[in-house]
């Protein structure tokens, strides 16, 4: 088997640091075992797509030297590889599982779907649709079209028995079906949600591998459901750790983080937030700190990933870059500081 890994960004920024820290170890499992890494544009969210964001996020693994072997900029044989382009594949993958019973359209308006949801919160219950489109007659749906309005496509989730997840870091996670809700998987301007657009993509490119923030845990379940209703084999999920600030919340510039982009402003070296990104969640022993992009390529493996959160710590990074600087021959050091000199002396 041929690894393939892939970094799957949604460009509505500039790339921070947890979410290039994934991209690293996506590229380091597939660079181990001579497998490929694959740059995919995930931009169903039109709403918030911000101009440049793709730029930046290429720009971002150019300096870090997270090359790509497939992606928007360089073709592949599963392109194209951004998704806004890719939404006839979608369509038609919708219209297979609403064949297979395995969907149904929605047309529940925002104004009804924000009713039940206050009648939720008022009865204390976890929001959730209430399945209302779920077993239309044939005379409430031919009703629903006339009426003009385009349906949302809802995965149809089974009510009742239990889905099991594979996670390579947690081990076999089991949900309630009775706990999860009926989700849509395509919306009614024909843009995708995540839950169908990554699935059938992962699949459809031959991604082995997922690696992705642990945040996309509790929606594992849909994601194992959608691979069953089409009959595929699932990759290798592994959900890393989320990386926290000092105090424990969130990750946020408070905690002295920026985005990548940033740090190389600031004068710090590739190699060295390369090093730094690495020990957040993942670790060769429990002495080593210091590590060449060689040593990391040698000895990345999935099994070493630490499933508790990291935690960021901006004096080891200014640490580490200290001494990477320190390390470097003249004539390399020269190279690095003369942009800076540059810009400063005008």
């Amino acid at each position: 088997m041929t690894v393939r890994t892939r970094y799957a960004p949604s460009p509505t920024g500039d790339p921070h640091l947890g979410n290039i820290r994934t991209a690293l170890f996506d590229w380091l499992l597939a660079r181990r075992f001579g497998g490929r890494f694959i740059l995919r544009i995930e931009d169903t969210d039109q709403a918030r797509y911000a101009e440049g964001g793709v730029e930046n996020l290429m720009a971002a693994l150019r300096w870090l030297g997270l090359d790509w072997d497939e992606g928007p900029d360089i073709g592949g044989p599963f392109g194209p590889y951004v998704q806004s382009q890719r939404l006839e594949i979608y369509r038609e993958h919708a219209d297979i599982l609403l064949a297979g019973d395995h969907a149904y359209e929605c047309y529940c308006s925002p104004d009804r779907l924000d009713e039940v949801r206050k009648a939720q919160q008022a009865r204390k219950e976890p929001p959730r649709y209430d399945n209302h489109c779920r077993d239309l007659t044939p005379e409430r749906r031919a009703e629903a079209e006339a009426s003009g309005v385009t349906p949302v496509v809802r995965f149809k989730t089974p009510l009742e028995g239990e889905t099991r997840t594979a996670d390579a870091l947690r081990g076999e996670v089991v949900f309630q079906n009775a706990t999860l809700d009926d989700f849509v998987i395509l919306k009614s301007d024909g843009y995708p949600t995540y839950h169908l657009a990554a699935m059938v993509d992962d699949h459809l490119m031959k991604i082995t591998h997922v690696l992705r923030d642990e945040s996309w845990l509790p929606s594992a379940p849909k994601h194992f459901l959608i691979y069953q209703a089409f009959g595929w084999e699932p990759p290798v999920f592994a959900h890393v750790s989320r990386v926290l600030g000092s105090d424990k919340a969130k990750l946020s510039k408070r905690h002295g983080a920026h985005s990548v982009l940033e740090y190389r402003e600031q004068g710090y070296l590739a190699d060295a937030l390369v090093n730094f990104l690495a020990l957040l969640g993942w670790s060769l022993d429990d002495k080593t700190d210091i590590m060449s992009r060689q040593t990391l390529l040698e000895n990345f493996s999935v099994e070493r990933l630490i499933p508790n959160p990291a935690v960021f710590n901006a004096e080891k990074l200014l640490w580490l870059n200290g001494t990477y600087i320190r390390d470097l021959p003249d004539e390399d050091l020269a190279d690095a500081v003369l942009p800076f000199l540059e810009r400063h002396l005008g």
